[in-house]
């Protein structure tokens, strides 16, 4: 069974940085992608990241230049360095995986899933 086991949420003051730490293990074939979800009280889950395991990597808008995505294939973890932090960016990060083609920012397509961990940003 897949496992995802995040790492590395908390609490900073608005500019400031984090990063969260995604680690898989018991799977039997190579995963093909791997992202980074969020969702805040009250709002609809939302993609912020993709990394393929090319290394070929997405981002949305709204991180764009603010985070970066990035994997260590010997460790099959996956990391999101998140700085310049902003109140806005307060929500449940949650890692997904996916094991063949079809990687989006739709959380559909997505098998496994960690447990979440929460990032707070105080202004």
């Amino acid at each position: 069974q897949v496992q995802l086991q995040e790492s590395g949420g908390g609490s900073v003051q608005s500019g400031g940085s984090l990063r969260l730490s995604c680690a898989a293990s018991g799977y039997s074939s190579r995963m093909y992608c791997m992202a980074w979800f969020r969702q805040a009280p009250g709002k609809e889950r939302e993609a912020v990241a993709i990394i393929w395991s090319d290394g070929k990597t997405r981002y949305r808008d709204f991180v764009e230049g603010r985070f970066t995505i990035s994997q260590d294939t010997a460790k099959n973890t996956v990391y999101l360095e998140m700085n310049r932090l902003e109140p806005e960016d307060t929500a449940m990060y949650r890692c997904a995986s996916r094991t063949k083609s079809g990687c989006t920012f739709s959380a559909v397509p997505y098998n496994f899933w960690g447990q979440g961990n929460q990032v707070t940003v105080s202004s």
